[in-house]
């Protein structure tokens, strides 16, 4: 591709989310998916570029399009769901994408979930390349209380150690609440997300303090010695790398998925999925707390600001939501350009 001015490069226009979907649709199906998988895939990604979470909207979209042209996964893969036991679902994603493997064990799992007050969703031989928060919000939007954790790549040193071992590993978490938005979080066990990093190399920026080490397990802040041989570092010190440690048990081990060192991409060049796990959980709050547990939450939320808490978890998401639905998604003209590329050909 040609050098462009500044200018031109930095130029933007707007897009609808429903045209943003079926772009990204297209895209997905042009490079091998089928068009069930390219439905779910689109519709993640979009929300995250809607939301304004553009480390997992479509700047993922080369590395989607890499991976699946690199063979690792099969971008036409049918879940197998398994009924394992009263509050428990396994599904086998195929070597597929997780996104597709929660889509088609949903109902069951809501349905266990009304019925037992609780259930377990146990996803493995699976990749998951988006962010977390789309997978737990629709259940809040229920009236469900959802957790869930996926394990990734090695990336991160654990604390005290002198390696990388563990993912990114991030959690998710969302509650409904009375009178608002369900409450939702999603944050990594490192102390940046990976595609965070990424950004800042592509953009020249340096990170902050304690994101990272180098090659030589040096302490850095340049984001492209932590991704040409160096590392992260968990948020919290102990704190972030035993959640980091808890995560690789849950969405690894407890699934029957890989942990986050057990796999090797290498005879697949241009791969960038992790091959791992994801477990999700579901709870009914009305089983224990009747009808009362969304205004429960939003009590919560009102102490929460009289305490002098200005902005919540989700808020600045929620923001730009609004926005985006109004004015459309902002886009940089030439990164619109490259996915109709994509989609074309």
């Amino acid at each position: 591709m040609s050098a462009q001015s500044p200018t031109v490069a930095t130029a933007c226009t707007s897009i609808g989310f429903t045209e943003l979907v079926t772009l990204l649709e297209q895209v997905f199906v042009r490079h091998g998916t089928s068009p069930e998988v390219a439905a779910v895939l689109a519709h993640n990604c979009a929300s995250a570029e809607r939301d304004g979470a553009h480390s997992h909207g479509v700047f993922r979209i080369p590395g989607y399009v890499s991976t699946l042209n690199s063979g690792w996964v099969n971008g036409r893969a049918v879940p197998v769901v398994e009924d394992m036991a009263t509050g428990f679902v396994r599904v086998d994603a195929s070597n597929g994408f997780a996104q597709p493997a929660l889509a088609a064990a949903r109902s069951l799992l809501v349905a266990k979930a009304r019925s037992a007050g609780i259930a377990l969703l146990a996803i493995h031989n699976s990749h998951h390349f988006a962010a977390l928060w789309p997978d737990v919000e629709p259940f809040a939007e229920e009236g469900l209380v959802a957790l869930s954790v996926v394990n990734s790549m090695t990336c991160v040193v654990p604390h005290g150690a002198d390696r990388p071992l563990f993912g990114t590993n991030p959690i998710a978490f969302a509650a409904p609440r009375a009178d608002g938005a369900p409450i939702v979080f999603d944050l990594a066990t490192s102390a940046i997300a990976h595609g965070d990093v990424q950004i800042a190399a592509h953009e020249g920026k340096r990170l902050p303090p304690g994101m990272g080490v180098d090659s030589l397990g040096q302490p850095t802040q340049d984001p492209k010695a932590i991704l040409e041989g160096g590392a992260l570092l968990p948020f919290g010190g102990h704190k972030g790398s035993a959640l980091s440690m808890m995560v690789e048990l849950l969405a690894a081990a407890l699934t029957g998925g890989n942990f986050s060192f057990e796999f090797n991409w290498s005879d697949h060049p241009g791969a960038r999925t992790p091959w791992t796990g994801q477990l999700l959980i579901l709870i009914d709050p009305s089983k224990t707390a009747g009808q009362n547990f969304a205004e429960r939450s939003q009590e919560l939320v009102r102490q929460m600001h009289a305490a002098g808490l200005r902005r919540l978890p989700g808020d600045r998401r929620h923001r730009t939501r609004a926005k985006s639905q109004e004015a459309g998604i902002e886009m940089q003209v030439q990164v619109l350009r490259q996915l109709q590329e994509l989609a074309e050909g």
